[in-house]
C-alpha cells in the first residue's frame, strides 16, 4: 500500500471519531440532523472498509502499516492491516449500516446520544481491529466498553438495567484483569508492541518466559469473557436479549472481537518456538464446554432472545475449539463460519423484535420501554418515515425461515458451506491426522449437534409464533424496519454464491497468519517518512 490508500487505514478510527463529536454540538431534539450525521459516517466508514478489503484480496499480498506518529515501531503507534482484519472492518460496518438504519424507525429517538455512543463503539472495535500493539489495543476496548455501557441501557426498563449492571460489572473486572496482564507482560518482555514481542518470545530466558506466558493467560481470560467462553459466559445471553433490537445487532460483533484477539495473539505468539502451543488446550475444551452450554441453552430455552444469546456461544465454542486444533483447512472453514454466524445471529436479533410484536409480550415490553420516557402515546412512527409491509406475516416467515436454516447449518446457505468445510477438514483432509482422534470425534458430534439443537428451537419457536398463534395480532412493520434484515440475509446469500472465492480468501489468510515472520518484518521495517524522523528501525534494533 502506498501513498493516499496507506493513510485509509487510520480512517475507520478517525471517521467515527469526528462523527461523534459533530453529534455532541448538535442539540438533541434535532434528531433527523444527527441521525443523517450518524448515517452518512456509517456510510464512508463502509466504503473505506470495501476500499480496505479489495486492496487486501488483490495480487499485491501482504499488510499495509501505519506509523501513526511517523515513529518507528516498537516506540510508535502502529496499525496494521492484513487479511484478517480488512474482513472484520468490512464486517463491522455491514452490521453496523443494517443496526442503524434499523434504529430509525423508533430506538434512536427513546433516550439521548444514542448516535453518539454508536459512533464511539464503532471507533472501538475498529480501533482494536487495526491496532498493532497491546496498550492501545486497551485504549480501543475502553472506548468500545464505554460506549456499550450506554447502548446496553438505552431504552430503560427494568430488565434491561439489571442486566446493564451485571455487564458493567463484569467487564469492569475484565479491564482489571487486562491491566494486570498487560503490566506482567510488558515487565518481562519490555515491550507492547505485537510483532517485536513475537520477536522477542525466544530469546527469552525460562523464567521470564514463565511470568510473560502468565501474563498472556490472565489476558486470554479478558478476551474469553468477552467471546463467551465457559464458565465465564453467564452475562452473555441476558445482556444480549435484554438489548434494544438495533443495539443486540451490533453486539453481535463484540463476541467476535474477542476471538479476533485470541486468534491474532495465538496465530502471532504462540505459533512457533519455545511457547508453542501455549493455551491450545484451554481453548480446545474450554471451547467444548462453551459449546455444550451453548446447545444445552438453545433447547431449553423459550424466548427468542435467549435463543439468539445462546446462539451466540454457540458460535463461539465452535471458534474457540477451533482455534485449539490450529490446523489450516479446519481455520479457514472457520472464518468463514463466523461471517456467516455473525450476519445471522445479527440478523435475528434485529428480526426478533418484528416478530414478537403481534404478540402480548413483546408489545407490553415496547410499551413500558417508551412509557419510562414519556412517549408512549405520541412516539409512533409517522407514515412518511416508511409504510407498513404487504404480506407482513409471509416476509416475516420466510426471513424467520432463512435463519432458522443459517443457524442449524441445513444447505444450501453459507451456513451448511462453513459447517461442511470444517467438518471435512476434521475427518482427514486437514493436518489434524487421519483418523480423526477421540477428541476431534467429539468436537464433529457436538458441531452436528448444535445444529439439531437449533433446528428444533427454531422449529419449536416457529410453530408457536406463525402456526399456532390464534390470538395475535400482525404487527406493524416498516420498510425500514425490514429491509435492514433482508440485507444481512442477502450477504449470506451472496456468500453462498460466491463460496469459492471466499474460501480462497479465507485459505490466504489463515497461510499469512500461519507465518508470524510476514507480520513480524512488516512491522519492523515500516520506516517512518520525511527528512525529519527520530529513529530508524535499524537504529531501535542497534539500542
Amino acid at each position: 500500500m502506498n501513498g493516499w490508500s496507506n493513510h485509509l487505514i487510520v480512517a475507520p478510527i478517525l471517521v467515527p471519531l469526528v462523527a461523534c463529536a459533530i453529534l455532541l454540538v448538535i442539540d438533541e431534539r434535532r434528531r433527523v440532523a444527527k441521525a443523517m450525521v450518524s448515517l452518512a459516517s456509517t456510510i464512508v466508514l463502509t466504503a473505506i472498509a470495501v476500499i480496505l478489503f479489495a486492496i487486501e484480496s488483490g495480487p499485491s499480498g501482504f499488510e499495509g502499516v501505519y506509523l501513526v506518529g511517523n515513529w518507528a515501531a516498537p516506540f510508535g503507534i502502529v496499525l496494521v492491516l492484513d487479511g484478517l482484519s480488512a474482513m472484520m472492518l468490512l464486517l463491522t460496518a455491514l452490521l453496523a449500516v443494517a443496526s442503524l438504519v434499523f434504529s430509525f424507525a423508533r430506538w434512536h429517538a427513546v433516550g439521548a446520544h444514542f448516535h453518539s455512543m454508536f459512533q464511539l463503539l464503532l471507533m472501538g472495535v475498529n480501533g482494536a481491529f487495526l491496532t498493532g500493539d497491546l496498550f492501545n489495543l486497551f485504549v480501543f476496548f475502553e472506548v468500545m466498553l464505554a460506549a456499550s455501557y450506554g447502548l446496553l441501557l438505552h431504552g430503560s426498563g427494568q430488565l434491561r438495567v439489571k442486566a446493564g449492571l451485571h455487564y458493567i460489572a463484569v467487564n469492569l473486572v475484565a479491564a482489571l484483569l487486562f491491566l494486570i496482564g498487560v503490566s506482567l507482560i510488558y515487565g518481562t518482555a519490555g515491550t507492547l508492541n505485537m510483532a517485536d514481542l513475537a520477536a522477542r518470545i525466544p530469546e527469552m530466558e525460562p523464567d521470564r518466559r514463565m511470568l510473560m506466558e502468565a501474563g498472556a493467560g490472565i489476558l486470554g481470560v479478558v478476551f474469553l469473557i468477552k467471546a463467551g467462553m465457559w464458565p465465564l459466559c453467564f452475562w452473555l445471553p441476558t445482556a444480549y436479549s435484554a438489548a434494544s433490537a438495533p443495539v443486540a445487532g451490533i453486539f453481535a460483533i463484540m463476541s467476535k472481537l474477542g476471538i479476533y484477539v485470541i486468534l491474532r495473539l495465538t496465530m502471532l505468539l504462540f505459533v512457533e518456538g519455545p511457547s508453542a502451543g501455549f493455551g491450545a488446550q484451554v481453548l480446545f475444551y474450554g471451547g467444548m464446554a462453551t459449546l455444550v452450554f451453548g446447545i444445552i441453552g438453545v433447547l431449553a430455552s423459550q424466548a427468542l432472545g435467549r435463543v439468539a444469546g445462546y446462539s451466540v456461544l454457540v458460535s463461539s465454542g465452535t471458534l474457540l475449539m477451533v482455534i485449539g486444533i490450529n490446523d489450516g483447512a479446519v481455520s479457514s472453514g472457520a472464518l468463514l463460519y463466523l461471517v456467516s454466524s455473525t450476519l445471522t445471529i445479527s440478523a435475528f436479533f434485529l428480526l426478533i423484535e418484528l416478530v414478537e410484536r403481534g404478540q402480548d409480550a413483546g408489545a407490553n415490553v415496547l410499551a413500558v420501554t417508551m412509557e419510562a420516557y414519556g412517549d408512549a402515546a405520541d412516539e409512533e412512527v409517522p407514515e412518511e418515515q416508511g409504510v407498513t409491509m404487504p404480506g407482513t406475516m409471509a416476509v416475516l416467515g420466510i426471513c424467520f425461515a432463512a435463519c432458522g436454516i443459517l443457524l442449524s447449518g441445513l444447505p444450501p446457505l453459507s451456513g451448511f458451506i462453513a459447517k461442511f468445510a470444517m467438518l471435512s477438514a476434521m475427518m482427514g483432509t486437514g493436518a489434524i491426522g487421519v483418523p480423526p482422534t477421540a477428541a476431534i470425534w467429539s468436537l464433529i458430534v457436538l458441531v452436528i449437534l448444535s445444529g439439531i439443537a437449533a433446528l428444533i428451537s427454531m422449529t419449536r419457536a416457529g410453530i408457536r409464533t406463525f402456526w399456532s398463534s390464534i390470538e395475535g395480532t400482525v404487527p406493524r412493520v416498516l420498510v425500514i424496519e425490514i429491509l435492514p434484515v433482508m440485507f444481512l440475509l442477502g450477504l449470506t446469500l451472496a456468500l453462498t454464491v460466491q463460496a469459492g472465492p471466499a474460501m480462497q480468501y479465507m485459505d490466504t489468510t489463515i497461510r499469512t497468519l500461519s507465518k508470524p515472520s510476514l507480520y513480524i518484518d512488516a512491522v519492523r521495517t515500516a520506516a517512518p517518512t520525511g527528512a525529519d524522523v527520530k529513529s530508524s528501525s535499524s537504529e531501535v534494533e542497534s539500542n
